[in-house]
C-alpha cells in the first residue's frame, strides 16, 4: 500500500492513465490558437479578393499574424495581473472584517458548510476549527464565498507566453499556402487549412474536456468559415469597386 493507505495502482492510475487537465492552459491554448486562426485568415482572404499579388497578401498575414499574438498576449497578461490585483485587494479586505466582524463573518462561514449540509455538533466543530486560525478563516472565505484564487504574476507571465505562441502558431497555418502557392490556388488552399485547424482545436478541446468532437470541432470550423465569407465579400466589394 502507498503512504496514506492508496492502492499504487490507484496513484498510477490517477497521474497517468487520467490525470487532471489544467484549465487555464488549455484555456490559453484553445483562445490563442482559435483567434490567430480567424484574425489571420480573414486578412489574408480580405485581401487576396481586392489584390492580385500572393507578396501583399503574405505581408498583409504576417504582420497581423505577429501584431495579434503580441495583442493577445498583452491581454493575457494583463488579464492576469488584474484578477490577481483583485484576489489581493479583497483578501486585505477581508482580513479587515475578519478583525472588525468577527461575529459577522464567524455566521458567514457556518451558512457556507451549513449548505453544503453540515449540522449540529459536527458543524460547530467545523466552524470553531476554521477561525481558531485567521490565515485559514481568510483562506476559506476567498476560496467558498468569492470564488477567487491567488495569481502571481509568474504564472501570469506564463499564461501571455502560451497564449501569444499559440496564436502565431494558429495564424502562421493560413499563411504558408501564399508562400509556395499561386494566388487563387494559395486562397482555397488557406480556407482550407484554417478550417481543418479550427476543426482540429475542437475536437482537442473536446477530447481533453468532455462533449462530442465532432460537434466540436464543427462549431470552431463555422467560426471560420463565417471570418472567411465576410472577409471575401468586403475584400471582393474593395476590388470591384477600385477596377471600377
Amino acid at each position: 500500500m502507498a503512504d496514506g493507505g492508496v492502492p499504487p495502482w490507484q496513484s498510477a492510475h490517477h497521474a497517468r492513465v487520467d490525470p487532471h487537465q489544467g484549465a487555464s492552459t488549455l484555456t490559453s491554448v484553445i483562445l490563442g490558437a482559435q483567434d490567430g486562426i480567424v484574425a489571420v485568415l480573414g486578412v489574408l482572404l480580405g485581401v487576396a479578393a481586392a489584390s492580385r499579388s500572393a507578396r501583399v497578401v503574405m505581408a498583409a498575414g504576417l504582420a497581423t499574424a505577429f501584431a495579434d499574438a503580441i495583442s493577445m498576449a498583452g491581454v493575457a497578461y494583463t488579464t492576469a495581473v488584474a484578477q490577481g490585483d483583485v484576489y489581493r485587494s479583497e483578501r486585505a479586505r477581508e482580513y479587515r472584517h475578519v478583525k472588525a466582524l468577527p461575529a459577522l463573518e464567524r455566521e458567514e462561514v457556518r451558512q457556507l458548510y451549513a449548505r453544503k449540509g453540515f449540522e449540529g455538533a459536527l458543524l460547530d466543530r467545523i466552524v470553531a476549527t476554521i477561525t481558531a486560525d485567521t490565515d485559514v478563516w481568510v483562506a476559506v472565505m476567498m476560496a467558498e464565498e468569492h470564488r477567487l484564487a491567488p495569481i502571481e504574476r509568474s504564472r501570469a507571465l506564463g499564461s501571455a507566453l502560451v497564449v501569444g505562441l499559440a496564436a502565431l502558431f494558429g495564424a502562421a497555418l493560413p499563411v504558408v499556402p501564399f508562400g509556395v502557392l499561386g494566388l487563387r490556388v494559395a486562397t482555397w488552399t488557406s480556407a482550407l487549412v484554417a478550417t481543418g485547424s479550427l476543426f482540429a482545436v475542437g475536437v482537442y478541446k473536446a477530447r481533453t474536456t468532455q462533449g462530442s468532437a465532432v460537434r466540436a470541432g464543427l462549431e470552431m470550423a463555422a467560426i471560420g468559415v463565417a471570418s472567411a465569407l465576410a472577409s471575401w465579400a468586403i475584400g471582393s466589394w474593395f476590388g470591384v469597386a477600385a477596377s471600377g
